[in-house]
């Protein structure tokens, strides 16, 4: 019966598309990743260090992308590789941005830093609270929604990836066993 489902040529047409379906998820975390460090595709932020931790991470870029691309070699290392991008982005989404934000709400002074002003905010959740997106983040303009966008992306895609690598790990079984089971 298992012989009889399993056959060589199914599991190597599964084992190419998930490997195309692999490298391409790769490919669009790194870019998301990449679009994360240029604000407003502004590269003066990045040049003054005034980019969030989660970005500056780069788990786009070598959890999601190159380890994932090594998947394809080594499927525990893509594993790997699209659970801490999948962390690292909810993570990242619970946080909030690292954007330049007005203190005197917070001690009463007037004073703008950067940080990451949600990250304490207990009373109100951002991501729900869209009338916070514009007026607590006050550079750069687009802040959360930038981050919002482009950490939900890197959240699917890597959570895209880890299901695809289970697949292809479950398929290599099957081809494995089945390659056990010819006669």
């Amino acid at each position: 019966m298992l012989s009889s489902a399993c056959t060589p040529a199914r599991s190597r047409t599964c084992s190419r598309i998930l490997g195309l379906s692999l490298g391409t998820a790769a490919l669009f975390a790194a870019g998301a990743n990449m679009a994360l460090l240029f604000p407003n595709w502004d590269v003066t932020y990045l040049l003054r260090g005034l980019i969030g931790k989660h970005a500056m991470l780069g788990t786009g870029l070598w959890g999601g992308g190159l380890m994932v691309l090594t998947a394809l070699l080594s499927s525990g290392l893509a594993l790997l590789g699209s659970l801490i991008c999948f962390v690292t982005s909810g993570v990242a989404l619970k946080d909030g941005p690292f954007c330049m934000f007005d203190t005197s709400s917070f001690n009463q002074t007037q004073a703008w830093k950067y940080g990451y002003p949600f990250k304490d905010l207990h009373s109100r959740n951002y991501l729900y609270d869209r009338l916070l997106w514009n007026s607590v983040c006050l550079e750069p303009s687009t802040a959360v929604v930038w981050h919002v966008s482009l950490f939900s992306a890197l959240l699917c895609i890597s959570l895209l990836q880890l299901l695809l690598v289970v697949v292809h790990v479950t398929n290599s079984l099957l081809g494995l066993f089945c390659s056990l089971c010819e006669k």
